[in-house]
């Protein structure tokens, strides 16, 4: 027995989803310096990966940039990885909260970091979804 299945069952979900439909793990990326930048289409073309985020704050330390504004190449550096996530078709995972959850959603984020059950909320009725879906 693991995780309290039957080894049958264990075998059809303990495999990354999307590769395996039934899959009930969710693999992730986190591209998040100068150097994973540069290989972001290949990285999150990797069979399995479900999601990719950016990792803005050690961004900032491989481009060697302060930790206040939004220099330009940050900006270039999130919409690179956000173009990836777009090109091979897994979601993008951004920080998201109420007072820019509809505009991450438009842009094309699908995983808000750390939204609170408000914010979370929020986010549903602007899509119109609904628990559980």
């Amino acid at each position: 027995v693991i995780w309290g299945l039957e080894p049958a069952e264990y075998v059809k979900i303990a495999d990354p989803w999307p590769l395996n439909p039934e899959g009930e793990l969710l693999l992730g990326l986190k591209i998040e310096d100068k150097y994973c930048l540069l290989t972001a289409d290949e990285t999150a073309a990797v069979p399995g990966i479900g999601f990719a985020e950016w990792g803005p704050g050690d961004m900032r330390m491989s481009f060697d940039v302060g930790r206040t504004g939004m220099p330009q190449v940050l900006v270039d550096a999130r919409a690179r990885v956000l173009a990836a996530t777009r090109r091979t078709g897994i979601a993008f995972l951004n920080q998201v909260n109420a007072e820019n959850i509809e505009a991450m959603i438009e842009e094309g984020v699908r995983i808000g970091a750390n939204p609170g059950a408000e914010v979370a909320d929020q986010g549903r009725r602007y899509t119109k979804r609904q628990m559980p879906w």
